[in-house]
């Protein structure tokens, strides 16, 4: 499967490098890896153009020197609220790029739960905010108020910062 274009220029454009080349290691998501901060995608093992979203949203929890570091398995501290963080990041980059957030909540992924994160999300219960407020990447209603910024889904920054 082909990693649409909107994808691959929202994440190049952000500073996330995607590598398209094949994976011959057994890997968590079909098709994606994480290497050295980069997100390798072997297009003829890659079941769900979304997860790759999924992944930029781990990264972007780490400033770019930590960042180069991480690769597959992804370290245990980055599960809990770092995963709910991805899950709100690739929400938002859904929408800024114009693209339907079913592309990254399918049913193939979040143990069959991605319909109910989707219908949270369309509902406005902004799953793992708090963790993108904490990095500095975005804001609630409230926080978003006092620094006369537009709320979450929309992001102040895409990567964290230092």
């Amino acid at each position: 499967m082909e990693v649409p274009d909107k994808i691959k220029e929202f994440l190049n454009t952000i500073g996330l490098e995607v590598i398209e080349r094949p994976i011959e290691q057994p890997t968590i998501l079909p098709g994606l890896l994480l290497e050295n901060g980069k997100i390798i995608v072997d297009t003829e093992k890659l079941l769900y153009p979304g997860d790759i979203l999924h992944e930029a949203g781990h990264l972007a929890a780490y400033a770019r020197d930590v960042r180069q570091t991480i690769g597959d398995p992804l370290p245990e501290y980055m599960a809990g609220a770092f995963e709910l963080m991805a899950f709100a990041w690739s929400y938002a980059a859904c929408l800024h790029i114009g693209m339907d957030p079913s592309i990254v909540f399918h049913d193939g992924g979040y143990k069959g739960g991605g319909n109910s994160i989707l219908q949270n999300f369309a509902d406005g219960h902004y799953i793992g905010v708090p963790m993108l407020q904490y990095l500095g990447l975005a804001y609630d209603e409230k926080k978003s108020a006092e620094l006369n910024i537009l709320p979450y889904p929309n992001m102040v920054h895409w990567l964290k910062q230092n």
